[in-house]
């Protein structure tokens, strides 16, 4: 209920740095007693489960901070000599890694909340994520330009907010969130957020899988995800429509072109910024027929070698007028290693040619 009411006065527009300290409020009441409510579930006991990842994460998190940070903060705080402040350094450089338990959390947690309308705590969660990474990454550098026997109250300012912040996080992450997210996801969702956990990489332990899911059939309930239609296409990571599948293929900034293993032409992008003019009519026609004879045997060549294995691309760059066309052509393979196919991915690259300097999307780790 509370959870719920959070969520609802975001929606009504209360700043979520307000609503961050009512989750404060939030941990506080549940203090001691959220083991008292909620039943432990066999499943995220088991190694694999990705709750049983994240929780013992936490616990050696808890033991670094402990047995680390904390003394040589105060080791830092009676003194300074190089050897305590590499110590420090080492601490922090380490707890940098914690942006892979919380990049998890936010990127496959967080999204399945949503989908169930809980969208107060992510935010909240995500904020408080947010401030621990700063705070982490202003220690380490005013730790880099640090000099013995200068003023360090900013430091320890910093890292012992630190300290404090994560602390405060893996406590609502085992008393509220934990909870929350297991009387909420099925099997099938945890089992996406396992499947995709090593893309992240985890906080000082790999994980070993014991953990079973009760999965329902396809088509069940359980299997159907939301906002999937009946014409949808389904593929290793996600599902679209076939007028969504063809919107983005017709608006990325290149020209496409599929060839399958018997040498005919299935399919062409249509974008707007075409390096080649495409008739509709080379569809089904075999690909050494849609070029000068003069070249059709290099063609061949291009498909052979990929289609032997002797080669996975191709790449070739021309100047055509004002363009500068990067022809790229790759081989086509599932998972099994068949030869499918060839796509020819064509581009002009001259506006990247002429970048230069850096454009940030945000400000990243020195």
């Amino acid at each position: 209920e509370i959870t719920e009411i959070e969520t609802q006065l975001v929606k009504e527009g209360l700043p979520v740095e307000e609503i961050q300290n009512l989750c404060d409020v939030h941990a506080s009441v549940f203090k001691g007693t959220v083991e008292e409510i909620h039943q432990i579930r066999r499943d995220e006991d088991t190694p694999g489960h990705p709750i049983h990842t994240f929780r013992v994460e936490n616990k050696n998190l808890e033991e670094m901070l402990e047995k680390r940070v904390k003394p040589h903060i105060e080791s830092f705080e009676r003194e300074d000599n190089a050897q305590i402040v590499h110590e420090l350094k080492e601490d922090f450089k380490y707890l940098w890694e914690l942006d892979k338990h919380y990049g998890r959390k936010e990127n496959l947690v967080f999204p399945y909340m949503e989908k169930y309308d809980i969208t107060a705590p992510p935010q909240v969660m995500w904020a408080v994520d947010d401030e621990n990474r700063n705070h982490i990454k202003e220690v380490r550098n005013l730790l880099k330009h640090y000099e013995y026997d200068h003023p360090k109250e900013d430091i320890l300012e910093k890292a012992k907010a630190a300290v404090s912040g994560i602390e405060e996080m893996i406590f609502k992450e085992e008393n509220i969130l934990f909870p929350m997210v297991l009387d909420t996801f099925n099997d099938r969702e945890w089992k996406e957020i396992l499947d995709a956990g090593g893309e992240y990489g985890y906080f000082f332990f790999e994980p070993v899988n014991e953990w079973k899911p009760k999965l329902k059939a396809e088509g069940d309930a359980e299997g159907a995800q939301e906002g999937e239609q009946a014409d949808t296409v389904h593929f290793d990571a996600g599902f679209m429509t076939p007028e969504e599948v063809n919107a983005m293929l017709n608006t990325l900034p290149i020209d496409m072109t599929f060839v399958d293993k018997n040498g005919k032409v299935k399919y062409f992008s249509q974008g707007k910024e075409r390096i080649f003019a495409r008739p509709k009519t080379i569809i089904g026609r075999e690909v050494k027929n849609c070029h000068p004879p003069s070249s059709v045997h290099i063609v061949e060549q291009i498909v052979e070698e990929l289609k032997s294995g002797k080669k996975d691309h191709e790449d070739f760059w021309i100047q055509l007028g004002d363009k500068f066309a990067h022809i790229r052509y790759f081989a086509v393979r599932n998972d099994q290693g068949e030869f499918l196919g060839v796509v020819e991915v064509s581009q002009d690259i001259k506006p990247i040619q002429e970048i230069t300097g850096e454009k940030r999307l945000v400000e990243e780790e020195e």
